[in-house]
């Protein structure tokens, strides 16, 4: 029990330096230290398919980069995230900002200047609007059709990059590189807006959420190990831990969890919140393994992300 001292903590040259010397150290630095480090042996270790979640808003707060690379370095394999992302993330490729604003303001004198807020970020309602017609009329234009959410989702990717080839947003990258995106909520955001404004002029497309389920639980029974990034919690945390508990194809037993787990967040578990709730917890749901190598940082996704995002790709660790 006292055979690992802890280190002092020395500034260091380079970000996997700093958090490889952070895992030596106590509290959530360490943890986001040793996140790190097993991230870095799930990009190392072979037939391991990494699987990210995708919570809150990451790309109004500026992460959309730190996400494409993670995608273009082939450090995630497949992708579960809030519909909020994916919207934001096309505004971006189709040219509309995100501005850096301010939390102390007069949200009512924003909203009589057609101001969006998100938290001390500012975006113009009315192009959310004309994002939201651009992904109505697209539905539109494929007639009468049932797909799940990742098949709706790289249609768009194909789209956007057809109509604009200079934006740069992590769907196309995923589009690109053929990696699925889900958005199990679909409905719950303002790509669902859209979609509802074209069902409501008489668009025959379904997108199919019970499809979304089974082709990730197709893709986790396909892989021989899976490893997880849950950024935040909430419906893509939930939706990744579930294909654990989905019966498989063939009808033998669960395939016994994930082989390697971490998550940053800022919620706690004593509140009985799936976005705080332990691994340790999922462990007796069958969905994490009891040996898994799992870590938990509670931390402010805009703080840990940028850090590790930096520290693998300096690292020179390449995707066996």
């Amino acid at each position: 029990m006292l055979n690992n001292p802890t280190n002092p903590m020395h500034p260091a040259a380079s970000v996997d330096e700093l958090l490889d010397r952070m895992s030596r150290t106590g509290f959530q630095g360490r943890k986001l230290g040793e996140s790190y480090h097993i991230w870095k042996e799930m990009i190392e270790t072979p037939n391991v398919t990494i699987i990210l979640g995708l919570s809150g808003a990451m790309i109004p707060a500026g992460m959309q980069e730190c996400l494409i690379q993670l995608v273009e370095h082939r450090f995630v394999d497949a992708i579960v995230s809030t519909g909020a992302n994916i919207f934001h993330d096309v505004c971006e490729h189709l040219g509309v900002r995100h501005y850096r604003g301010d939390h102390l303001v007069n949200d009512a004198e924003l909203y009589q200047q057609g101001i969006d807020r998100i938290y001390d970020v500012f975006a113009v309602e009315k192009e959310f609007q004309n994002v939201e017609q651009y992904i109505a009329t697209f539905a539109q234009s494929l007639g009468s059709s049932r797909m799940s959410s990742r098949k709706f989702l790289s249609l768009l990717g194909e789209k956007i990059l057809a109509d604009r080839p200079k934006g740069r947003s992590l769907l196309a990258v995923c589009t690109k590189n053929n990696v699925p995106v889900h958005v199990p909520a679909l409905a719950d955001s303002a790509i669902g807006i859209g979609l509802v404004s074209a069902y409501r002029s008489g668009a025959e497309l379904v997108i199919d959420q019970i499809a979304d389920a089974s082709e990730l639980a197709a893709f986790v029974e396909d892989a021989e190990r899976t490893g997880v990034i849950y950024l935040g919690g909430g419906t893509p945390k939930n939706f990744i831990q579930q294909t654990e508990v989905i019966p498989p194809r063939n009808g033998q037993e669960y395939i016994g969890g994930h082989a390697y787990a971490i998550q940053y967040t800022t919620d706690a578990p004593h509140w009985g919140g799936l976005s705080g709730c332990t691994f340790e917890e999922a462990v007796s749901w069958g969905k994490e393994r009891p040996e898994s190598k799992k870590i938990q940082c509670f931390c402010d996704i805009t703080v840990a992300l940028p850090l590790i995002t930096s520290a693998l790709i300096t690292s020179g660790v390449v995707r066996n």
